[in-house]
């Protein structure tokens, strides 16, 4: 980009050349190489067009999943909290074996249990994780250390990544030393499903959350 001055008052494209006012100054660039159209039918394109489709799909289906979340990570106080979570689905999106390179998905890396494996290490900021207290297993939670506890919120998220949406059911369970709590089950098994968990103290202070 460089400014130019001249009597002749020049706006659009001349040639390689683009004519153009910026912040009260003439500025002329050269057109940029990239064509609409060549990315996409170019072949030589294809690796970055299947790049730039599962990079849409997992930022859509990210937010997704933490608009359903929302609540709980404006507590984490996380700034970076967006960009970790994005890598996070990225992660768990290679996992997907099933899916041709482009259309790869979120909703089966899932289904393994490596990208499972990723979603309940994922810390939200600086609060502990849930997965390091509780498990889940045919619908029942099993807890431990449950007298140094006093409420559990647990959010069960059905993931539709075709369309990048979710749905969600919350749940508020008390906890009174017992070791194994049996919580409702709101969605169809056949479901992709996610479980978040926040762990609350006696003065509803959030001590861990996140995937379980």
């Amino acid at each position: 980009m460089a400014t130019y001055e001249s009597i002749i008052k020049i706006t659009g494209a001349v040639g390689d050349l683009v004519f153009y006012d910026l912040n009260g100054k003439k500025v002329v660039r050269k057109k940029s190489g990239f064509n609409k159209t060549a990315f996409k039918k170019n072949p030589s394109y294809e690796k970055v067009r299947q790049n730039s489709s599962e990079f849409g799909h997992c930022s859509k289906t990210g937010k997704a999943i933490r608009n359903s979340l929302n609540v709980y990570i404006k507590t984490a106080g996380d700034p970076l909290l967006y960009q970790k979570f994005a890598k996070l689905m990225t992660e768990v999106k290679d996992l997907d074996m099933t899916s041709e390179r482009g259309k790869r998905t979120v909703e089966n890396g899932l289904k393994t249990e490596e990208g499972q494996k990723l979603l309940r290490e994922f810390q939200f900021g600086g609060i502990k994780k849930t997965a390091d207290r509780i498990r889940i297993e045919n619908q029942t939670l099993h807890l431990k250390h449950s007298s140094l506890m006093y409420k559990m919120i647990i959010l069960t998220i059905k993931l539709d990544s075709e369309h990048c949406n979710t749905e969600y059911a919350e749940e508020i369970l008390p906890l009174d030393k017992q070791q194994e709590i049996v919580f409702q089950q709101h969605f169809s098994e056949k479901s992709v499903l996610l479980y978040f968990a926040a762990l609350q103290n006696e003065d509803n202070e959030i001590t861990h959350m996140g995937f379980v």
